[in-house]
């Protein structure tokens, strides 16, 4: 997988635009972020639909929590129709910091993703769905036909990954340093032996990428998504990284009050050297071949660069 992030804090016509230049610098894949403080995702893919021939989209990731997952699975497989069969469904568990804002506790976010995404299948399949589980649903029904859409998962927690190794097409594992590349391949790794039946399986890193010819400029303008993975790492993670937990935390605290720019600031020298890949375009060329020694491709995500169109045209070339 050669895919590239695009986020809706951009007007959505900026997004379209980014997609058809992804596709022309050899993408194969696009996904759009999804929170609620940006423009609406699936709104920004069918305009990226429209914009391109042959790429593939999808949320990257929807959470089942903000959105009823029946719902979700309409919004997924209406996507699908538009763009002639393209869409995937990247589908995680969410940024508790962001989920926290809208009054959303995140329980039991490994079963949600489960079973959003099986029931999300079963509605696809034309089937009529009884579930109560982490969700209620009664004799729901899609009235129109869905073709085959790949199901993404978006993780980097042990279980999550042995889940999607075990019961997705995919995952999406966030992830920008080579070492928690390898140790979550051994995870998926790990539920990939325990699938019934052998089935195609791509995994891939979705990595916070900044690149730009001004090495520095691209490490500045990773800080923001930085701050936000830091905050919703697990303490294995930090500790794996030699970062300090009470920093993340503060920074989290700083997220949940809106104090953004503190919490910018806060990232520090080993956080963005843990969970982004930031420099110029040989610095990224070489850590996304390094990623690519444990997974089978990468997803460029947020911020991209300080300018995201030059930036696209310079990871076509880095991958």
């Amino acid at each position: 997988m050669k895919g590239v992030e695009l986020t809706p804090e951009v007007p959505v016509e900026e997004v379209a635009a980014l997609a058809a230049r992804a596709e022309a610098a050899g993408f194969d894949h696009v996904f759009a972020s999804c929170h609620y403080n940006n423009r609406d995702p699936f709104a920004a893919l069918t305009r990226a639909a429209a914009a391109t021939e042959s790429i593939r989209l999808g949320p990257g990731v929807a959470n089942p929590y903000e959105t009823h997952p029946v719902k979700l699975a309409s919004q997924v497989a209406t996507l699908d129709e538009l763009s002639g069969g393209r869409a995937v469904f990247g589908v995680g568990a969410g940024d508790a910091s962001t989920l926290q804002n809208l009054g959303v506790e995140r329980e039991r976010p490994l079963r949600r993703v489960l079973e959003s995404f099986e029931v999300a299948r079963d509605l696809w399949a034309g089937e009529r769905v009884d579930h109560d589980g982490t969700f209620t649903a009664r004799d729901a029904g899609l009235n129109y036909a869905v073709g085959d859409v790949p199901v993404f998962v978006g993780g980097q927690g042990p279980h999550m990954l042995r889940m999607a190794g075990k019961r997705a097409d995919g995952v999406l594992v966030n992830a920008s340093h080579p070492d928690d590349a390898a140790w979550a391949a051994d995870r998926i790794a790990e539920g990939r032996a325990e699938r019934e039946e052998p089935s195609e399986f791509t995994s891939a890193a979705f990595a916070s990428v900044s690149v730009a010819e001004d090495g520095a400029a691209a490490r500045e303008a990773a800080r923001p998504p930085v701050a936000f993975i830091a905050a919703g790492a697990e303490p294995p993670v930090l500790d794996r990284h030699g970062i300090d937990r009470e920093r993340a935390s503060d920074i989290g605290d700083a997220i949940e009050a809106g104090a953004f720019t503190d919490a910018f600031d806060a990232v520090s020298d080993a956080m963005l050297d843990a969970f982004s890949i930031a420099g110029t375009p040989e610095e990224v060329e070489a850590r996304i071949a390094a990623l690519r020694e444990h997974l089978d491709g990468v997803v460029a995500g947020s911020p991209l660069g300080p300018d995201r169109a030059t930036a696209v045209d310079l990871l076509g070339d880095a991958f």
